[in-house]
């Protein structure tokens, strides 16, 4: 199973966008679909392949908050 998370789009260059997860920071291909610095999106096998709203976004983002403040839901 695969869990797609939300990433903030950091900078976008030469077809590269930067996303932070966390306090990580992850590269991307932007081929597929173009983000620009704010987006929120979608990564898989290195690619963007979903711009998503931010409101959800920040919604999917807390979702994961709690179920790992919570021990990962188990118990």
């Amino acid at each position: 199973m695969c869990v797609a998370v939300p990433l903030k789009v950091k900078s976008v260059e030469s077809g590269w966008a930067v996303l932070l997860a966390g306090t990580s920071e992850l590269r991307a291909r932007t081929d597929l679909v173009p983000v620009k610095e704010g987006d929120y999106a979608l990564v898989h096998a290195g690619f963007v392949i979903e711009r998503i709203d931010p409101r959800e976004a920040l919604k999917t983002l807390e979702v994961f908050r709690e179920v790992s403040s919570n021990g990962g839901g188990r118990g």
